[in-house]
């Protein structure tokens, strides 16, 4: 009579049924897989982290089927025989060359052009004087107000609904030093405004997406980002590294926080803010003697008169009209070109299709920049 071990099968006495007994313990494995996935969705890991874990899974599977005798428990709880494992590990890998493959195709026939030597700091080369042909053709800003825009240092508080077209368009525009803090993670409920982000990125850091995003529009930008909260710990020394300030934040402590530091280190500051179908934006410059922030709201309004997104609800598009605005203001900024909007708010209603204009002046009894 036939042993286990001499029949092959470790239920039956054909190959058929070891098979059939190898896919049963094999799916085992697998529903563990799809569970350290489902795990890692609903604990927002980023999904290199996840395919590392389900890695780690199939070496572990690998090593118990390679090293440990036939009939150990081990081995038979998962699969009994290597072949299987090894068929998907090599199916997974050519699909993963085939992956690769299209990319390298696709890089060949759309090729990104290359300077012979990297531009020195401060000039350009020969790629970048292409990609920056539309705004050096302008009278107000040509190469010298381009040249400003390179050493130009941004800081972008939040990724979110009015970080992500400005930073999208700051760095295609080529600011020379672009940072972005936030402590935020993509959520699912974030795509239908928050365009830097892609459905791939759910659960990843937003400053990290945002990073990612950047450099594939301009591999020219310097993009550093601080998966952190703005405290006031850290916000007089984060601000002092930079030029520009432009505020995407959804709350009142971090606009008062970073108002209150740009006063004390008389950095201009283009502040944003959204609700429903409206928007608004102001250019608030200290080295200007305009008003401030806290000049036009000198107080958080109550629990319930300023909904977030969340509670209220935005239209998805106008994040993006008022962040590419504000990114207007800032590179206006940068270049020295126009008119920023200082002392003046700019008021957008998507519903009506209406904009207007209004002054805005200093408080002398404001606690951040009056005199009183």
């Amino acid at each position: 009579m036939l042993s286990t071990r001499q029949s092959g099968a470790p239920l039956g006495s054909d190959r058929r049924g070891r098979i059939n007994y190898d896919c049963r313990q094999m799916i085992v494995v697998i529903t563990m897989a799809i569970t350290l996935w489902v795990i890692g969705h609903f604990m927002k890991a980023p999904h290199q982290a996840r395919w590392i874990m389900i890695g780690l899974l199939y070496v572990g599977v690998m090593i118990i089927q390679v090293a440990l005798p036939d009939g150990h428990p081990l081995r038979e709880a998962t699969g009994y025989h290597p072949a299987l494992w090894l068929l998907i590990g090599a199916g997974i890998g050519l699909a993963l060359l085939y992956r690769r493959g299209l990319m390298a195709i696709r890089a060949r026939t759309n090729p990104v052009k290359a300077d012979p030597e990297p531009a020195q700091p401060g000039t350009f080369g020969g790629v970048e004087l292409e990609r920056y042909a539309r705004h050096i053709v302008l009278r107000e800003i040509g190469g010298p107000g381009q040249k400003r825009i390179k050493n130009a240092r941004v800081l972008v508080i939040g990724a979110g609904g009015l970080g992500s077209p400005a930073l999208l368009y700051l760095g295609a525009a080529g600011i020379g030093t672009l940072g972005v803090i936030d402590d935020d993670v993509v959520d699912n409920s974030n795509l239908q405004r928050q365009v830097i982000h892609r459905d791939a990125d759910i659960g990843t850091p937003k400053v990290f997406s945002a990073e990612a995003a950047v450099k594939a529009q301009n591999p020219y930008a310097d993009i550093r980002p601080y998966h952190r909260r703005l405290t006031e710990e850290i916000a007089r020394d984060l601000i002092d590294d930079y030029d520009i300030v432009l505020d995407g934040s959804d709350n009142f402590d971090t606009r008062y926080l970073v108002n209150k530091i740009c006063v004390e280190a008389k950095k201009p500051l283009v502040s944003g803010a959204l609700s429903q179908w409206e928007g608004q934006l102001s250019v608030f410059d200290p080295g200007f003697k305009g008003p401030c922030y806290q000049c036009i709201f000198p107080q958080a309004p109550a629990d319930g008169l300023a909904p977030s997104c969340a509670e209220a609800g935005v239209i998805g598009p106008l994040p993006g009209v008022v962040g590419a605005m504000m990114a207007v203001e800032t590179l206006k900024l940068a270049a020295g070109a126009g008119t920023p909007a200082r002392g003046e708010m700019l008021i957008y209603d998507a519903l009506y299709g209406e904009t207007r204009k209004i002054a805005i002046k200093k408080r002398a009894d404001c606690p951040v920049c009056g005199t009183g």
